[in-house]
């Protein structure tokens, strides 16, 4: 039996991912190592999420420190690398599946290729200019040998990077797919389970560093907060930022807002489940996640995206991108309230759900002779 393994570092991967672990473990022998921010307090502890879905892990590797800075960011990723080295060198796997564009998901990439072993990669071909992650999406992308990415246009670019297309395929959107999944939760247990009370009027806010714009996050989260302490009656939902190069300064000033402010809130991780049930009962997301792009559309409620960290993605018409000003947020929350989006939504589509995504990836696995994946050529585009 073929023998496969995952990595997953944050809440935002394991999120997408834990319906497909599920899947694989039934007809391969999948293994599952942990590591990043699952083990930081700071973060949530969202290894405990891991072990509530009964899914069990192979092995960890922990790190030393959680800080933003850009030296710790390089302990972290070749500690990453050393420790994965380690559990390559006595176990033998078929198949290495990663998703997404975060620096420690490029140092397992990397270990794979020297120990030539095959990665299937998910979620590549996406642009998110305004990351440092753009260019880690793109580097692991150049080390593997499978691709399943969530749009056409994000087929054309992997082929474009010198990926034979044969080796591509257009399966949608992991998250987009686990939305149709979910038992959500009702908003009375949501209120529970959360320990606060929904208003008439409720926005989630996620908003990360913007990592190839070092000096912007000060003047940034300045810009979002003056706009939403405006809004006294409204509920502001945040969710913790990422492990970035700025977060923590984003952190702590959100932390400083919710304890100044009423009907403010700040949650270190929600778990998937918590999370979507918490979206269906928000008026709309506020921010700079991929989650605002890849699943917002899903529920057809409207995304306002700030600034460039999503900037290249592929949108649904329900996302609204703004410069971020505190006049131009605080505009187009008031014209949300008045109605002036509601056309948009009714004519909102998203672009990246495709029926049965985990399911078209498991069906391309049974058919790939994993030991051909080995060896491959750079193919050049017909001029």
């Amino acid at each position: 039996m073929k023998k496969i393994l995952i990595f997953t570092s944050t809440r935002a991967d394991y999120g997408l991912f834990h319906r497909l672990i599920k899947r694989l473990k039934k007809k391969y022998i999948t293994k599952l190592v942990v590591s990043g921010s699952h083990f930081s307090k700071k973060y949530g502890e969202t290894v405990k999420e891991i072990n509530n879905d009964n899914i069990k892990i192979f092995k960890k590797i922990k790190w030393n420190k959680f800080d933003d800075n850009n030296l710790n960011i390089i302990n972290n990723f070749s500690e990453t690398l050393k420790k994965f080295s380690l559990i390559l060198k006595d176990y033998k796997f078929d198949l290495i599946i990663l998703l997404g564009d975060r620096y420690e998901t490029l140092s397992i990439a990397i270990t794979a290729h020297l120990f030539r072993i095959p990665i299937a990669h998910i979620h590549g071909g996406e642009l998110t200019s305004g990351s440092i992650d753009d260019a880690m999406r793109h580097s692991i992308t150049k080390l593997s040998n499978l691709h399943f990415v969530s749009h056409k246009e994000y087929k054309k670019r992997v082929a474009q990077l010198g990926e034979n297309p044969k080796n591509i395929f257009v399966v949608g959107s992991l998250g987009a797919e686990n939305i149709q999944y979910i038992n959500y939760l009702s908003k009375k247990n949501l209120e529970k389970q959360l320990n606060f009370r929904f208003l008439e009027k409720n926005i989630l806010i996620n908003f990360h560093p913007e990592t190839l714009n070092l000096k912007s996050e000060k003047k940034q989260i300045e810009e979002i907060l003056e706009s939403l302490k405006k809004f006294k009656d409204i509920n502001k939902i945040f969710t913790m930022p990422g492990i970035d190069k700025g977060s923590n300064y984003i952190s702590n000033e959100i932390n400083k807002f919710v304890k100044k402010n009423k009907n403010s809130y700040l949650f270190k991780s929600l778990g998937y489940k918590k999370y979507f049930s918490l979206i269906k009962n928000v008026d709309f997301m506020l921010g700079n996640s991929s989650s605002g792009i890849l699943e917002m559309p899903s529920f057809k409620k409207i995304t306002i995206n700030l600034g460039d960290r999503q900037h290249g993605r592929l949108q649904a018409e329900s996302i609204i991108n703004l410069d971020i000003s505190s006049k131009k947020i605080t505009q187009t929350i008031k014209n949300f309230y008045k109605g002036k989006y509601n056309l948009r939504l009714k004519r909102t589509k998203n672009i990246y759900s495709i029926k049965n995504t985990s399911g078209k990836i498991l069906q391309i696995l049974d058919k790939v002779n994993f030991k051909n994946l080995s060896y491959k050529k750079f193919h050049d585009l017909k001029r």
